[in-house]
């Protein structure tokens, strides 16, 4: 790689960890509820997340995904079954002022740095953007 590209790369890698999206809201979250020292792990985790699958991406295996149908035609609807996930969730979502909700928030944990990589790479949005 040369060094116009790495630094391409690490241009695109930095604006693209500030553009508003899952990943940032769940951070948001998890400093709201735990705080900024016990949601640390849960941002590595996405960091990490990130990187790998940049990485993977750089060593050609978009091309190998972009070049097969059947494989976009998979991300594609693994897409669309995840956002409907999504919406299901925040329809059926806890109000805010329930005792559950109430409940739910004062046994808040933090995401593990697990959480996070695995939430970056199974992000399945993410990977049509590579």
């Amino acid at each position: 790689m040369r060094a116009e590209q790495a630094i391409a790369f690490l241009v695109f890698a930095f604006a693209a960890s500030l553009t508003p999206g899952p990943n940032n809201v769940m951070l948001t979250a998890t400093g709201a509820n735990v705080g900024l020292l016990r949601g640390l792990p849960h941002l590595f985790g996405i960091a990490a997340g990130f990187a790998f699958m940049m990485f993977v991406v750089a060593l050609g295996l978009g091309s190998l995904v972009i070049d097969t149908p059947w494989a976009m035609t998979t991300i594609r609807w693994a897409g669309v079954a995840l956002l409907l996930w999504f919406a299901w969730r925040i329809a059926t979502a806890i109000s805010k002022g329930s005792a559950a909700a109430i409940n739910v928030a004062q046994g808040a944990k933090a995401l593990a740095m697990i959480g996070g990589l695995f939430a970056v790479v199974a992000l399945v949005i993410a990977l049509l953007v590579f």
